[in-house]
């Protein structure tokens, strides 16, 4: 079986051609992934440049009401780390910048597809478009017409007379293409490491060991399936295309299909009728500018109670911004209920499509692909979560300011001075790590295992049954 596989190198090595064409594949992988990495450490300056210049700006306060400076507010940055460069995963479509502000909880906005003047299916060129797309193209063009070339020059009969079996033939010849795939790939991750070398956190090992296995085994799956068909078709050209066609429905059909018919399963409220939602539950609430109603009574009575006063007059504290932080927690409520529900069926969507690996491996690969990057919806949803967490002890910080730092109620022209700024902490995200992500990608990684040993299975099982003329 080792004699097999190198002299299926030695056959791609004499092949002119292969090697002009091998040796320029690789050279553009390694470009583009150079061209990816290059880039993304311009997008991480540039957002190192505006998060000092933002957070500059409000240590520069000058004295000022805390609940004005509420609404100056603040921005929280969705980190980009070196992965980013091998697949962007949501990041281009969701925005990498959320304003943080009193009273309303904002959107992510500034996506890189929301500015981009080219659209294009399968978005810009980056690595994971490669990984996904060329290389697999590129192990399909190798291995159709292996064995069918060998079968009709004669050069099969003579390998089994001389004691070779056929299945040891055909795994030899999936082996030797399958190697020329992983190398593409880690060719590709070396250009990472050679132009990241300062950069690496603690979760890099794992995250690249998941990635490879990852690509690794979908390689493994598209070049057995390719082998598979060119043993069992008697034409190559037949096997090319039957092998093209089952390429094309994985990546481009059945992921639209199949993310049709999971948003149906589970579908998520238009943003109209989410907002609509939000507003009449916020309504029903204390307004923090104009605070009236029962609420606010109920409010107002526990607080004299508390301080045994008559009036709001006699607090030695400002009731307004008691009324605010009261406004903002019932603001918290309308947001965990509705985002709560939201993300609730969000994950719901992401497992439904998690099972559609089973009929679809690429399906399987892209989840796991951007798992491994820190670019899918968990991370995305673990940054909102965060950015939230800390909005809400930013305002609260600034409304109990107001509320117990001196002034009374009714004096809004009371200011905080600039030392109580500066003493407000920065949001700082904590990345998730990819041990607690793991776990939600088991599916995935179960399922590309069993296409591997299933297509494996496949080839034992025909190499024992088609004829060799």
């Amino acid at each position: 079986m080792i004699e097999i596989f190198l002299n299926e190198w030695k056959g791609f090595y004499r092949n002119r051609l292969m090697a002009v064409v091998a040796l320029l594949f690789v050279a553009s992988l390694a470009l583009v992934t150079w061209l990816g990495v290059v880039q993304n450490q311009k997008q991480i300056e540039s957002q190192l440049k505006a998060h000092r210049h933002i957070r500059a700006q409000w240590d520069e306060l000058e004295t000022m009401n805390p609940h004005k400076a509420a609404h100056f507010g603040s921005y929280a940055f969705k980190p980009n780390t070196i992965l980013n460069s091998l697949d962007e995963g949501v990041n281009a479509v969701t925005g990498k910048v959320l304003r943080l502000e009193g009273h309303t909880q904002h959107d992510l906005v500034y996506s890189e597809a929301s500015q981009s003047l080219l659209v294009s299916k399968f978005g810009k060129l980056m690595p994971s478009l490669l990984f996904q797309f060329v290389i697999p193209l590129f192990l399909i063009f190798l291995a159709f017409n292996t064995y069918a070339k060998e079968r009709d020059s004669g050069r099969l009969k003579l390998l089994l007379i001389q004691g070779t079996s056929l299945q040891k033939i055909l795994f030899s010849k999936i082996l030797s293409i399958w190697i020329i795939g992983v190398l593409c790939l880690i060719i590709s991750i070396l250009t990472q490491v050679v132009f990241n070398g300062n950069a690496f956190h603690a979760d890099f090992p794992l995250r690249m060991i998941l990635m490879i296995s990852s690509y690794s085994l979908y390689y493994l799956i598209i070049t057995t399936l390719t082998v598979l068909l060119s043993a069992i078709f008697s034409s190559a050209s037949v096997s090319l295309s039957t092998t093209i066609a089952i390429w094309v429905l994985w990546t481009i059909f059945l992921p639209k299909i199949v993310g049709n018919a999971v948003e149906k399963l589970s579908p998520l409220p238009t943003r109209v009728e989410f907002q609509k939602a939000m507003d009449e539950d916020r309504s029903k609430g204390i307004d923090g500018h104009n605070p009236s109603g029962e609420r606010k009574k109920e409010l107002e009575k526990e607080i004299l109670a508390k301080y045994k006063v008559d009036s709001l007059s006699q607090l030695p504290i400002n009731f307004d911004g008691i009324v605010m932080q009261a406004d903002e927690e019932y603001g918290n409520m309308v947001w965990d209920k509705h985002f709560g529900k939201l993300y609730q069926q969000m994950q719901s969507q992401k497992r439904n499509y998690q099972f559609s690996g089973i009929i679809n491996p690429f399906a399987s690969l892209q989840n796991l692909s951007m798992g491994a990057a820190g670019t899918d919806m968990f991370h995305h949803l673990d940054f909102l979560k965060q950015a939230e967490e800390y909005r809400r002890v930013f305002i609260k910080t600034l409304n109990d300011k107001m509320a117990y730092g001196g002034s009374k109620t009714g004096d809004w022209d009371w200011k905080a001075d600039s030392e109580f700024f500066k003493s407000v902490k920065d949001f700082e995200y904590k990345p998730i790590s990819i041990k607690t992500i793991f776990p939600k990608y088991l599916t995935d990684i179960l399922v590309l295992v069993l296409w591997a040993v299933v297509m494996l299975t496949l080839v034992n099982y025909t190499s024992k049954r088609i004829s060799i003329l």
